[in-house]
């Protein structure tokens, strides 16, 4: 027996040899994350009518996520379960566990690199292109992404191109629930100027949208374009951000589309614990006139970012037309120590376009927001909103203003990140 182990310890000993010279750089992380959260909805996405009773659940996410890299390898493998407490029976055999985040990262040298499969696509400030972490279950593509990065540049190249399933003829009537786009291309570039806080973007996105017949499986794609500019200027207390966008070519429904979206944002910081900020949004809309379709579309970014936290405005759909919208913001910081701090910010939204006998304000809403690290890894958040709006928002979101709209939440995220080997 001895000499079975002795032979065995022999043959293992190459193998270890190897491990341990080639493998120097690599490391290998695990991350998990429990993120229940409890809202109470009264006027929450839509406003609410008259005898509409208010809504209370807890929705839960349970993600595991792991990662190995090396000097010209990277990999993420992530799967989550994502819903409401209490949708599952007790004995259930029909899990939903899916892979949210399945990708690899070649890293050919000199800055080139190349990253596929399943992947957020993040960028600037989420506004077209977001990972829409405040939803339970996250936003993610299926892509080829190619870059280029060094000191002050940055160049993505990013190709998509999806299907429902696999065909075995011609038609490729696209159905709903799948990815949103058949197929799309992204140019992004960035550039991080040497001596001043400065930083630019631009940007531009062809989406090729199909719609068809599905009995027959014939289909058409029509192709919109976005293209535009994210500038930020962040000099000693100031932080100064601004966002220009146009689209043009045509939507799902062959309109020809000309719209645009622009954005200023000034914050001001007092001190390490005050700070305060002033914006504006204004996003065209459609107003039925003309030939052109003028209503811009926000995409795929992280819109309860910007247009409020009660998510009425391109989180959820209009109420026939689409009058853009037009939103000023006013926001308070206060860090009242290292582990807790608060916002507040408040928001006038009026519509974009002017429609037949509907003035365009629709309303006020205020939003606040309590963070709290606990401990390592663990963040108590806490919120609760307000609308207060008009006869208009009645007509362009549904709902009776005169009814109280409020929206309060409570949310425990843990997130613990752990360095397993390295070698």
């Amino acid at each position: 027996m001895r000499r079975v182990y002795l032979a065995l310890g022999l043959l293992l000993l190459p193998g270890m040899s190897w491990a341990q010279e080639s493998q120097k750089e690599n490391e290998f992380t695990m991350s998990m994350q429990i993120r229940p959260r409890a809202e109470y909805r009264n006027g929450s996405l839509f406003p609410r009518n008259e005898g509409d009773e208010a809504a209370s659940f807890i929705n839960n996410r349970a993600r595991l996520s792991m990662e190995y890299k090396r000097s010209d390898l990277s990999m993420k493998i992530s799967a989550q379960h994502v819903g409401v407490w209490g949708q599952d029976p007790q004995i259930d055999t029909n899990g939903r566990f899916i892979m949210n985040e399945a990708w690899a990262k070649l890293n050919f040298g000199t800055g080139f690199f190349a990253q596929l499969g399943r992947q957020t696509l993040s960028y600037d400030d989420e506004r077209i292109l977001g990972g829409l972490d405040w939803n339970v279950a996250g936003r993610y593509h299926d892509a080829l992404k190619l870059g280029y990065a060094n000191k002050a540049n940055q160049l993505h190249l990013i190709l998509a191109f999806n299907q429902n399933k696999e065909k075995t003829k011609g038609g490729t009537y696209y159905h709903d629930g799948a990815q949103p786009y058949k197929n799309m291309q992204t140019l992004w570039y960035h550039y991080t100027a040497d001596e001043l806080p400065l930083d630019v973007s631009l940007l531009f996105l062809n989406l090729g949208l199909e719609t068809g017949v599905a009995a027959t499986e014939t289909s058409h794609t029509r192709y919109l374009q976005t293209f535009g500019t994210y500038i930020t200027y962040k000099p000693q207390s100031w932080d100064m951000q601004g966002a220009f966008y146009y689209q043009t070519g045509k939507n799902k429904s062959a309109q020809s589309v000309s719209a645009f979206m622009a954005s200023v944002k000034a914050a001001y910081a007092f001190d390490k614990q005050w700070s305060v900020s002033l914006g504006y949004d204004y996003l065209s809309g459609n107003g039925g006139k003309g030939d052109k379709f003028k209503a811009f579309d926000p995409l795929y970014g992280t819109h309860h970012k910007f247009y409020g936290a009660m998510d009425y405005f391109y989180a959820t759909a209009w109420q026939g037309a689409a009058p853009g919208l037009q939103d000023a913001q006013l926001g308070v910081n206060f860090k009242t120590s290292k582990k807790v701090s608060m916002q507040l910010n408040y928001h006038y939204f009026a519509t974009a376009a002017k429609l037949d006998d509907v003035k365009k304000g629709l309303g006020s809403e205020v939003d606040y927001q309590l963070d709290w690290n606990v401990m390592k890894d663990v963040k108590l958040s806490a919120g609760y909103s307000f609308m207060l709006g008009t006869k208009s928002m009645d007509i362009v979101k549904g709902g009776d203003h005169k009814r109280w709209q409020d929206w309060g939440w409570v949310s425990l995220n843990i997130n613990p990140r752990i360095l397993f080997v390295k070698w």
